[in-house]
């Protein structure tokens, strides 16, 4: 994998080990190898990220639309920082440059975001390995909010492995790098309802 894209929140959140972890990963990414890509903030988790990946000598990419880039949030240490002018754009442009997923602690977008790849894994769209990075536990609800879709039926059993969940970098990462998408039929006929 040659990048992958980090979704986090622009803010640092109650806990200074979210802010942590994401230095943790930067510094994980950096020294496998892997460019970050991402929002392209410079405050919150968004910032302890790429600072982390640039401070260990790795790429980092953002990718921000104009007008949160002209409110002074843009990073200006990054290897490439990419202005759009739509949201659209923005989560358009970080899944192309992308090879992977994870989703750091964050708000509604970065739910949004990993959910959206998630989405496009089911539909058969790519075949790039989506996480979440469960630091302190805060993913613990979503992921069982996701094991009772699969149990009432409106996600599919063999779609399961799209999603890993881990709480440390290091592991989430090695499986990342063996992950093997799922070959499996998206759409249902009438006999199979």
């Amino acid at each position: 994998m040659k990048r992958i894209c980090v979704y986090c929140g622009s803010n640092p959140g109650r806990l200074p080990v979210f802010r942590e972890a994401a230095r943790q990963l930067g510094r994980e990414l950096a020294e496998r190898g892997h460019g970050l890509v991402y929002g392209g903030a410079s405050v919150g988790v968004m910032g302890a990220v790429a600072d982390a990946v640039l401070e260990h000598g790795g790429e980092a990419i953002g990718v921000i639309p104009r007008s949160l880039a002209t409110r002074e949030v843009a990073h200006d240490a990054l290897d490439q920082l990419i202005v759009v002018e739509s949201m659209h754009q923005r989560k358009a442009r970080m899944a192309e440059l992308s090879d992977g997923f994870i989703a750091l602690p964050g708000g509604w977008g970065t739910i949004e975001e990993i959910f959206e790849m998630l989405t496009w894994a089911q539909l058969g769209f790519h075949e790039k390995p989506c996480g979440l990075l469960n630091v302190a536990s805060y993913y613990d609800h979503l992921f069982k909010f996701l094991e009772q879709a699969i149990a009432e039926k409106f996600v599919r059993e063999e779609y399961r492995p799209m999603i890993m969940m881990e709480q440390s970098a290091v592991t989430l990462l090695d499986r990342f790098s063996s992950y093997r998408a799922p070959k499996v039929k998206k759409w249902l006929g009438p006999e199979e309802t």
